[in-house]
């Protein structure tokens, strides 16, 4: 059966069962257990494509985290879930905490009671034969079409975002302390071949944080980027825990009267930390340092009040007699711009716009 259709997309997380499936033996047994080293080049293959892998495992959590130490491979598995019961819970609990839909999740086991109890608790969960797992890396639903820089280590900004969250919820103070202490550096940098798949994935993705919800495919960013009336922007966020990858892109074109912001998107997940805002807040600072207006295109959806709200924030207002024709319900808001600063919390590294080079510069020094 081909696992790849609309309602089983690609896999984004393989749990792996440990005795007799990831390692050969059985560690309660006394075995000394091995990973074979094909089943080792699977483990660091599909992490490589940016599919999260973890554990769901009848055995003694500290003695099985130990070995998995051991063996090099622990850093492999996030969320791991080693001890006592029923296999179904424990891959419910990994993909809840992971917010993945069950659909994207796999399950490889040696023993077919295992696999049959996945099954029938968790009947969109594909479930595998130990003997199978050499060859997932062929098969289609664990091939992702296009693997991005950000997808090569989405293991890593997981890993991250679980140390920001523990010791978010572990900060006694305000949460513009808490933010000041994280070190955010946000980069907003011109998209190249390199980006052009995660840019294309936010317009596609982000609804909520998305301006007019118009999607724009490969070919139509290329031809942009190829324009020189426009700039195709790519915005990413790092933190002390480590990265959060690409957060955000900015479609913007040079018009004779103003800069105009086609689309404006950000990931969901980088609200609390005043991204959208701040990205606004610079863009506010280009135009004022260009001498022009700033315009911005919006279409108001079920599901973007929040990227409506942060627009009004920043001071844009309705321009009337200036509807874009061009998209039936977009409308126009306006800015005249004033001199803006980089919020406390974030270093801010960003070109100059419209203008020769990529060269970054900080945000508030005395060139940026």
């Amino acid at each position: 059966m081909d696992h790849v259709t609309e309602q089983h997309p690609t896999v984004k997380c393989l749990i792996w069962d440990l005795d007799n499936t990831l390692w050969r033996g059985t560690l309660l047994e006394g075995d000394e257990v091995e990973i074979p080293p094909a089943i080792r080049d699977v483990v660091v293959e599909l992490d490589s494509r940016g599919i999260l892998q973890s554990v769901a495992s009848r055995n003694d959590h500290t003695h099985a985290w130990e070995r998995l130490e051991k063996l090099g491979l622990a850093e492999y598995f996030v969320l791991p879930r080693i001890g006592w019961g029923a296999k179904s819970v424990s891959v419910r609990a990994i993909a809840d905490e992971l917010n993945f839909a069950l659909s994207a999740v796999a399950f490889v086991d040696d023993q077919p009671t295992e696999r049959a109890e996945v099954e029938f608790h968790l009947p969109d969960v594909r479930c595998y034969p130990a003997e199978d797992a050499l060859s997932l890396p062929a098969r289609p639903e664990f091939s992702p079409t296009v693997v991005t820089h950000d997808a090569r280590r989405r293991r890593e900004m997981y890993q991250a975002g679980f140390r920001r969250e523990s010791e978010r919820s572990e900060h006694s103070g305000t949460d513009e302390e808490f933010l000041r202490s994280l070190s955010l550096e946000l980069r907003i940098e011109h998209a190249g071949d390199e980006e052009i798949s995660r840019v294309e994935e936010l317009t596609l993705r982000t609804s909520q944080m998305n301006a007019t919800g118009v999607h724009y495919s490969d070919q139509d960013l290329r031809s942009l980027i190829a324009d020189e009336r426009h700039e195709v922007l790519v915005a990413s966020l790092t933190d002390r825990f480590g990265p959060h990858g690409a957060i955000g892109v900015i479609l913007l074109e040079r018009r004779p009267d103003a800069h105009h912001i086609k689309l404006l998107a950000t990931s969901c997940r980088v609200v609390s930390f005043g991204v959208g805002a701040a990205l606004l807040r610079w863009l506010a600072d280009e135009a004022a340092r260009a001498g022009t207006t700033l315009t911005a295109a919006f279409r108001r959806t079920e599901r973007n009040r929040m990227m409506e709200v942060a627009y009004r924030f920043a001071g844009f207002e309705d321009a009337p007699g200036r509807p874009d024709p061009a998209e039936d319900g977009v409308q126009t808001l306006l800015l005249e711009p004033s001199r803006q600063s980089a919020p406390p919390h974030l270093k801010v590294l960003a070109p100059r716009l419209f203008r020769p080079g990529r060269e970054l510069i900080e945000w508030g020094t005395a060139e940026g």
